[in-house]
């Protein structure tokens, strides 16, 4: 029998986490809901801890080796009998009733799917984030989030469990499995672009659990590298109109990645660096230039550092718009 809602949990090697992401499914279950986690190759006591949390409507798939955050999801869609979709990471949880709340949500609005806020979790601290779309409850295009350029807006919110989406939607859903990193930006970007409709919902109760050691937030391997390849697909066939979105969002994140470039080594640092600046030459200049020229003073050093014939561009631009304040 086909379930009402389908819920995803990847996971590795998450035993300090797991019995809290389980044990909040359960707070939430109902006949209608099942609930698939995804083992993905771990070697820690992960994979007990779950069976012996007997969930109702719970159930394992297990792969002998890693395939990584974006695969493991996909084996979960491929598995999903529900009528709508959710994730869950296997380091965060849900308030009790979150996942009801939700789909009576999308059920009453009808649309492709439904966004939400969320809570930062670090270490004993709670603040909520709320999804950067202000009109709550209303069925909208979701091309009409993607704009404008300079302000924070839906593809900018890239997380995919604040949310619950039609699995009619099929191939939107699917994450590129080539990325072991950043595989939610493309894949949030391609939504909000060619998806029906969608609505955002005052609803925090996904609780995201921040500086977990191992989570790839806070590892500096290879991995990292795939940043680039997330946005090689983002800014394919990516219309006119949304180029100055996307190179936005591509800089500010790389000034981010480069400030934390200490916890990569020297070689991993150096072809972090070698590629970000090649990828940023690649891009229209006049774009790059403007969003340099909006960002923190701390944050353009780091790119004027990465690309240094941009600084000048970016300071006439900026002085530019001073004198005509």
């Amino acid at each position: 029998m086909a379930a009402l809602l389908t819920v995803i949990v990847p996971v590795r090697d998450g035993e300090a986490y797991i019995g809290d992401c389980v044990a909040s499914l359960a707070r939430n279950a109902r006949p209608d809901f099942e609930f698939i986690v995804v083992d993905d190759g771990s070697v820690d006591a992960t994979g007990q801890i779950v069976e012996d949390a007997a969930v109702p409507g719970l159930s394992v798939l297990r792969h002998l080796s890693p395939v990584g955050l974006a695969d493991a999801r996909n084996a979960g869609l491929a598995a999903a009998t529900g009528r709508y979709v959710t994730f869950l990471d296997g380091d965060d949880w849900l308030a009790p009733g979150y996942l009801a709340e939700m789909v009576a949500a999308i059920e009453g609005l009808g649309c492709d799917f439904v966004r939400a806020d969320h809570v930062q979790v670090t270490g004993r601290n709670r603040v909520v984030h709320r999804a950067p779309w202000a009109r709550r409850s209303v069925v909208v295009d979701p091309k009409e989030a993607i704009l404008p350029a300079e302000v924070k807006t839906m593809v900018d919110y890239p997380y995919a469990w604040a949310g619950v989406y039609r699995r009619s939607l099929r191939d939107l859903l699917q994450f590129p499995g080539s990325l072991h990193t950043a595989e939610d930006r493309p894949w949030i970007w391609r939504l909000h672009r060619e998806a029906a409709t969608f609505a955002v919902v005052s609803a925090a109760g996904v609780f995201y659990r921040r500086q977990v050691s191992g989570s790839l937030t806070q590892v500096g391997d290879e991995r990292q590298l795939h940043f680039f390849d997330a946005f090689d697909l983002v800014f394919k066939d990516l219309e006119a109109r949304y180029m100055s979105k996307a190179v936005r969002n591509f800089c500010a994140l790389l000034a981010h990645h480069l400030e934390l470039a200490d916890r990569f080594t020297p070689e991993l640092r150096a072809r972090f660096t070698e590629r970000g600046a090649a990828m940023v030459r690649g891009l229209p200049t006049d774009l790059v230039a403007d969003s340099v020229a909006r960002m923190s003073v701390e944050r353009e050093e780091v790119l004027r550092a990465l690309v240094p014939d941009l600084p000048d561009k970016a300071v006439r631009l900026r002085r530019d718009r001073e004198e005509l304040a």
